[in-house]
């Protein structure tokens, strides 16, 4: 009977704790949202795009996305959301997009958004169009609808969203944050942060998408590794 009533008290101490542990983080309404995807533990959510090319044209820019360990000299063994692609048009933009839900409908939210990316494009590089990393614009924007490229009648891609125009312009729905120079005189893959603030509506549906890309000067080719992105989002 006392084991009986042991293995009781035990079953009910697990759902007491259980059931607080859900109560402390249902959080109240009006509280921050945060999270931290780290692509070591897969997308999470994020899918990539491309645009400002043509379409007749699409292997000769070499696009590439998806999921990749990283390159020496970094941690081979971590796994990190890699984008790549060749700039023929002078104004290539490479993203990563994920739709938020379960917000406020038709509110207003203000983001502080830290990204962590590797980049072998070298501080002070000298390119076509531009430098390899001065010359690449990285901002981050939200947006009450989902960014999408698609072709127009020219068959030029081009997005359904106000984007940043490469290292310096903003643009209705994202600003500039920095540039993807790795803060070294060689052409290594180094871990660079950039960070910076977004403040926009949600749709009547509660929904968001956050956006992060690229925009490039530098008439070569842009490869980098996402590692990681947080995201802190307060209702104003």
């Amino acid at each position: 009977m006392e084991q009986r009533t042991g293995y009781l008290l035990l079953i009910m101490s697990i759902i007491f704790l259980e059931s607080c542990s859900k109560d402390n983080n249902s959080g109240h309404p009006d509280d921050p949202i945060e999270w931290s995807t780290d692509f070591n533990e897969g997308k999470d959510g994020w899918q990539a795009g491309f645009s400002e090319y043509h379409a007749d044209h699409v292997a000769s820019y070499e696009l590439e996305e998806g999921l990749a360990m990283l390159p020496a000299p970094l941690d081979e063994q971590r796994q990190a959301y890699r984008i790549s692609g060749m700039n023929r048009s002078d104004d290539l933009f490479m993203y990563l997009t994920r739709k938020i839900t379960d917000l406020q409908p038709l509110t207003t939210y203000k983001s502080h958004i830290t990204v962590a990316v590797a980049s072998n494009a070298r501080s002070g590089g000298v390119g076509a169009g531009g430098a390899p990393g001065e010359a690449v614009g990285l901002g981050i924007g939200l947006t009450a609808v989902e960014p999408v490229s698609s072709p127009h009648d020219d068959q030029f891609h081009r997005m359904n969203i106000d984007k940043i125009q490469q290292c310096c312009t903003d643009g209705e729905d994202m600003v500039v944050i920095g540039d993807v120079a790795n803060g070294l005189e060689e052409y290594v893959f180094t871990h660079i942060e950039r960070s910076g603030e977004f403040t926009a509506r949600s749709n009547d549906k509660g929904e968001m998408w956050v956006i992060i890309g690229t925009d490039s000067g530098f008439e070569g080719k842009t490869e980098l590794y996402y590692t990681q992105i947080d995201v802190i989002l307060e209702k104003q």
